[in-house]
């Protein structure tokens, strides 16, 4: 109960293929060969950051999310990553939580890009979404919310709200310094692990992404760190040394107390 493994899967992305992103995805995922009891997959992992929804959209009943409860069944993990989805005339870039069983839950990233016009295509998601596993507890969040710090921000009872903050991304590379800043940033002032997973290559837009996914303790130590490269590394995360930065440096007991109210409209 005090450790958890993650294998983040940081590679190139096919342009708006689905069929050859599931494919080239599985046979990472199945040739894995430590133990491991989460897998990350990026942001829009079976189309890259496509502002095309109406063409590329699957339901909840689809062939994607098919896809990941048969894999996470076979290989006997969690299956995590966003992906496009409709419900109704909505589209979301959704984040799914997959686990072994065929259960799931799911988050809608909050923080639409709008840089890329992922606010015209894309309904934001209105609540956060904490997994529970083996006694830890994950909060689930995508590329652009990382950065907006009050989103993910610890809300203080008697213990902290979580114990690892983890990012899906297509973070293209000419901005990587706010990347690697801001996941460092998260890790220190929420004082739990951080995850940034992040794709590698040209995108069919032109845009370069570096990946440089990161691990990161509650102190802001560099745990993990590849830049450019295709890679599958699995990590194993231990609760002892982050509850001994919780007791030495008790700092989350000093937050303030504070309410996310929606924008108007939402």
């Amino acid at each position: 109960m005090s450790s958890l493994s993650f294998t983040l899967i940081q590679t190139q992305l096919h342009w708006e293929d689905k069929a050859a992103n599931l494919a080239m995805l599985e046979k990472k995922i199945m040739a894995i060969q430590e133990k491991t009891e989460v897998v990350v997959l990026p942001e829009m992992f079976s189309t890259g950051f496509s502002m095309q929804p109406q063409r590329l959209a699957e339901g909840m009943d689809g062939a994607t999310v098919g896809w990941m409860k048969q894999v996470a069944a076979a290989k006997k993990i969690i299956l995590t990553g966003s992906l496009i989805i409709s419900e109704g005339e909505h589209f979301f870039n959704r984040l799914l939580w997959v686990l072994p069983d065929g259960t799931l839950g799911y988050y809608d990233k909050r923080h639409r890009f709008a840089f890329a016009g992922e606010d015209k295509e894309y309904t934001p998601g209105h609540k956060r979404l904490i997994a529970q596993v083996k006694g830890w507890k994950i909060n689930l969040q995508v590329c652009y919310d990382l950065r907006f710090p009050v989103w993910a921000r610890q809300h203080i009872t008697d213990t902290p709200e979580y114990d690892v903050l983890l990012y899906v991304a297509n973070w293209p590379e000419r901005r990587v310094h706010a990347w690697k800043s801001l996941l460092t940033a998260r890790a220190i002032e929420n004082q739990c692990y951080v995850i940034g997973l992040n794709r590698v290559g040209e995108d069919g837009n032109g845009i370069y992404h570096s990946g440089d996914s990161m691990v990161l303790d509650a102190m802001g130590t560099m745990l993990y760190h590849r830049t450019n490269d295709e890679d599958v590394h699995t990590i194993v995360l231990q609760k002892e040394p982050l509850k001994e930065v919780r007791e030495k440096f008790p700092f989350w007991k000093d937050a303030d107390n504070f309410k996310i109210i929606p924008k108007d409209g939402e």
